[in-house]
């Protein structure tokens, strides 16, 4: 966490704004950011009186002026990082002189390169971690052969070490790359709740171009509307690529390039609000009803209720038993098996229902309303289940 008081420099008479990265609530910061007349979409406009934290090296940035899209994306990468390489990150920002919030984000992706000794006194441990930074990892026939101990003696006498708070920088050829230069993020998965990863990409540029803008979804509408404007694209040239999701994939094929993104974004959240059983039952509605689009889609959703998913069973026999011996809606009683004929009943359930096995499965519609006219918009009420046919 990197607490902040950022202010106007042009309007010392507003008051300071506080603001905690990663952001929590961006309405609410954003708000208050524009009550101060800062908080620009792609300016670095918010002079940073006061900062504390996770995070000494940022400590520079004090009496500078930060854009906070940037400050938070930096925020991001670095709450992800361990103790090793937040020492590799603060001590190369040091040896290097490096303050500039491009290249401090840069330095995210490649400071893992370098090696930063805080502790000499085991060389054995000092040449693996050397190896390591050097081929990115190291196996277990590795660990066996390498002398560690040898090439932490050959480290200490051939390469020249910068002295930092961090302890002691071994660059090792590391290169400061340009993966950000200052307006389009690179991607980066930084929450485990995402859903839906989406690139932002403009019709104008050829299928390849660079320039893209990430969103990951679900995510606050006024996330949504300050990247659309970061990005530059005019509405009409917008398109949107659908790359990672955790989404029903019967889902994410009716999302098309030109989806609303703010539609798509809605579908996310409620999606979300679901648990892992109601996710599984919402994965057999969209097989059942076979939804056009992803309006339809949420339709059906905040109606979920109307239907009925049993996971694990997938003849008429089963689901004959589940509904007379698990299902609680009658009085099931064990020494009169020979009796019931499951297949009999669940094969009627089944023809009554208009119900479908699927892979994981068996999905059933129980609105007076038919399907079509759920979907359409219409509010249906659930019919109950009649006990007849055993």
């Amino acid at each position: 966490m990197i607490q902040t008081m950022l202010t106007n420099r042009k309007r010392p008479e507003l008051p300071p704004v506080p603001v905690c990265f990663p952001i929590g609530d961006y309405a609410g910061v954003y708000e208050r950011l524009q009550s101060a007349g800062i908080g620009g979409v792609a300016v670095r406009d918010c002079l940073v009186m006061e900062l504390d934290g996770s995070f000494p090296l940022l400590k520079k940035l004090i009496d500078s002026e930060i854009n906070v899209e940037e400050l938070d994306y930096l925020a991001k990468r670095l709450e992800s990082f361990d103790r090793r390489e937040l020492a590799q990150f603060q001590g190369l920002a040091v040896s290097q002189e490096l303050s500039d919030m491009t290249d401090l984000i840069n330095l995210t992706f490649c400071c893992q390169e370098a090696t930063v000794v805080q502790d000499f006194t085991d060389l054995a441990a000092v040449g693996r971690m050397y190896y390591m930074d050097l081929h990115g990892g190291i196996t277990e026939d590795e660990v066996q052969t390498v002398d560690f101990h040898k090439l932490a003696l050959s480290l200490l006498a051939n390469e020249e070490g910068s002295i930092t708070p961090y302890g002691v920088v071994y660059e090792n050829n590391m290169k400061l790359e340009q993966c950000y230069y200052g307006l389009y993020f690179p991607y980066y998965q930084y929450s485990g709740d995402m859903l839906l990863a989406v690139a932002l990409k403009d019709r104008s540029h050829s299928p390849d171009h660079a320039d893209i803008t990430w969103l990951y979804l679900p995510a606050e509408d006024c996330q949504i509307e300050r990247a659309l404007l970061r990005s530059g694209i005019p509405e009409e040239n917008l398109l949107l690529e659908y790359v990672i999701a955790e989404l029903p994939e019967r889902l994410v094929d009716l999302f098309g390039a030109e989806e609303n993104i703010y539609e798509v974004n809605r579908l996310c959240k409620i999606f979300q609000k679901q648990d892992q059983e109601g996710r599984q039952k919402w994965e057999a509605v969209l097989v059942l009803s076979q939804p056009a689009n992803i309006l339809q889609a949420e339709k059906l959703l905040k109606q979920i209720d109307l239907f009925d998913f049993i996971p694990g069973i997938s003849t008429p026999e089963d689901y004959g038993k589940y509904m007379i011996m698990e299902s609680g809606r009658f009085e099931y009683d064990s020494n009169l098996d020979e009796f019931y004929d499951f297949n009999k009943y669940g094969t009627q359930r089944i023809a009554e229902q208009h119900g479908q096995f699927i892979a994981s499965g068996y999905i059933s519609y129980h609105g007076f309303l038919s399907v079509e006219e759920v979907m359409a918009g219409s509010e249906s009420e659930r019919m109950e289940l009649q006990m007849s046919g055993l």
